[in-house]
């Protein structure tokens, strides 16, 4: 007889400290404690963690969870601890006696779950092992680097559909926060999960508030205000290269911000340290290429910017998902220029892969380009292109506030195309703008002569800029490379024609920089509503964890998340079994933290 959802609901209960179950979770636990193998697709913060940690506690036998990142595992067995949950990992960074200590407890079969690398999962000797121990289940999180098709492929990923002939008893669950259509098939095939229930939640993240503006030049001045405007406040900015990483961090740093740099050229102690100093810092910058942040749980980083935008619709959502997993207000702000798109398609061609891949990949460049620069609601975009339907504006990204206006600049675009085709695609961007406004210094005869010299004298050089940057999204225009001095040609040949002939109409942003994004507003939550009375009471319990949390080198976020702190603030409980019923007490922490709580509260009866 299989474990009942009841069941289930009361590990919920009693181990997590959360009444019931969310979203999707009560059906793909459903489907494993039944011993059937499913996919599922649920948003970052939406608990898939739950959704094999559950099920791998009541089913008989050790639950393994196949993870890419070490510091992903360390988090996550950190906090199942914390909870009073039989966890361990396998990795490099585990000590030979702590190794040995975990063998000793699956072979005596006292672990619930264990967490390993697709790598080390794959060794030989670590599946012969494996093999004398049952297992209650499979999980493969962030599922999505299965897929060739998906923003961040993993070959070794590839390996593990071999798990279903070697454990056909065990139930596998395949979760990840982002998949589109394309993505979610491959994983099914790779994984031989064809035939399996497959769940989709939505992709709305309606605590998010997101923004996008085009860069000028490198656009670290602009991430500098943007960091200063958010002082006192977590947050992640995500560079395109080491380099850039290293100097926006220090920039950051001496003007005063908490700024620390992550990438994988950095000695791995160092990284982390870093990882480290950032999970347990209430205020932090986090200046990063995307070696950073899969996985990462801090729940309080209130935003997240994108001084260089990410490759695909996908990679943006995750990496902006690492804002407001604590369900409260904050903010994605991107930046990106034409010159990042042109540099995403380099890339891409440099890359050795099936020419299917890169017409895949490129468009889903195109898109996240689209997206960016485009007038439509910025979150009811990115659900739609996950392939959500009858989804409406968010009301509260830049486009749905108003912020982005356009005016039409179709003659100036048909006056552009011809000054290109009569240039014959031979000069970058700065001598396309000086020819359009007459400036150009000493110009030939045949140049002078050409009935585009000049004719641009409507838009300054910045509005000229923008507009060329617009056609370059559009496709009416494009960039070649030329060894590191692009040249500007003309783009497709029949959506040319038709802004030539006043067929199609080409709207361009007005301004250069956008208003400054709106400061996240706060909810109010119907149980715990702060105020001046009760923000004594949350400092003095926010003092009390970051001290414990010191001493037992954690995360604060593992031991107690700000809600349920905020939670404890407003209601004081009297007691012990007061405090058992508040959200995220568990018996675990109840049993390891409870009397500490309640000495902090005596203070302010």
């Amino acid at each position: 007889m299989h474990p009942s959802l009841d069941q289930a609901r009361e590990i919920l209960r009693r181990t997590f400290g959360h009444a019931e179950f969310r979203g999707l979770q009560a059906q793909v636990i459903t489907e494993a404690l039944e011993g059937r193998s499913a996919l599922a697709v649920l948003p970052t913060g939406g608990g898939k963690s739950v959704c094999y940690q559950i099920p791998a506690m009541l089913r008989p036998g050790l639950g393994l969870v196949v993870s890419p990142l070490i510091a992903l595992m360390a988090d996550q067995v950190a906090g199942l601890t914390q909870s009073g949950v039989a966890a361990a990992r396998l990795d490099s960074n585990v000590e030979p006696r702590e190794r040995a200590e975990t063998w000793s407890r699956i072979e005596a079969g006292e672990l619930d779950l264990l967490y390993v690398s697709p790598e080390g999962l794959m060794q030989p000797w670590m599946l012969e092992r494996l093999s004398r121990t049952p297992l209650s289940l499979i999980a493969i999180d962030e599922a999505h680097c299965v897929s060739q098709w998906g923003h961040d492929f993993r070959p070794e990923y590839r390996m593990l559909g071999r798990l279903a002939e070697m454990y056909p008893d065990a139930p596998r669950l395949a979760v990840t926060a982002t998949a589109d259509n394309r993505t979610r098939e491959d994983i099914r095939a790779e994984l031989r999960l064809k035939d399996c229930a497959e769940f989709v939640a939505s992709f709305a993240r309606p605590e998010l508030i997101l923004s996008a503006e085009r860069k000028r030049g490198a656009g670290h001045k602009r991430v500098m205000e943007l960091v200063q405007a958010r002082p006192n406040r977590s947050g992640v900015v995500y560079a395109g290269s080491r380099d850039s990483a290293d100097k926006l961090a220090e920039a950051l740093r001496q003007a005063g911000a908490p700024a620390l740099a992550y990438h994988a050229g950095l000695d791995k102690a160092v990284r982390a340290e870093r990882l480290e100093k950032f999970l347990e810092a209430d205020e932090a910058v986090m200046v990063a290429t995307i070696a950073f942040g899969m996985g990462v749980d801090k729940p309080d980083v209130r935003y997240v910017i994108h001084a260089d935008p990410p490759g695909s619709i996908e990679a943006y959502w995750q990496e902006i998902g690492r804002a407001g997993r604590d369900g409260e207000p904050a903010e994605g702000i991107t930046l990106y220029g034409a010159a990042d798109m042109a540099w995403a398609f380099r890339r891409l061609d440099g890359r050795e892969v099936d020419d299917e891949v890169k017409q895949v990949q490129g468009r889903k460049i195109r898109q996240l380009y689209a997206m960016l620069d485009g007038t439509a609601c910025r979150a009811a975009a990115v659900r739609r292109y996950f392939g959500e339907e009858g989804v409406a504006p968010c009301g509260q990204c830049d486009v749905c506030l108003g912020q982005i206006e356009t005016l039409d600049a179709t003659q100036a675009a048909q006056k552009a195309l011809s000054a290109v085709h009569r240039l014959g695609g031979r000069f970058g961007r700065g001598r396309l703008i000086d020819h359009l406004l007459g400036k150009t210094k000493d110009p030939s005869a045949f140049e002078a002569g050409l009935s585009t010299f000049g004719v641009g004298q409507e838009l300054s050089a910045d509005g000229w800029r923008d507009l060329v940057d617009q056609l370059l999204f559009d496709g009416l225009l494009r960039e070649d490379p030329n060894d590191g001095r692009p040249l500007i040609g003309l783009g497709d040949a029949a959506e040319v024609r038709k802004v030539y002939r006043g067929e199609r109409e080409v709207a361009l942003r007005k301004g250069a920089e956008p208003k400054e994004a709106r400061r996240p507003r706060r909810k109010v939550r119907e149980d715990a509503i702060m105020d001046a009375r009760h923000q004594p009471v949350f400092e003095a319990l926010r003092t009390w964890r970051r001290d414990e949390a010191a001493r037992q080198h954690l995360p604060p976020y593992v031991i107690f998340h700000d809600r349920t702190l905020a939670e404890i603030a407003v209601r004081r409980p009297g007691g012990l079994s007061d405090l058992a019923a508040i959200s995220g007490v568990g018996e675990g922490k109840l049993a390891r933290y409870g009397a500490a709580v309640m000495d902090v509260l005596k203070g302010w009866d």
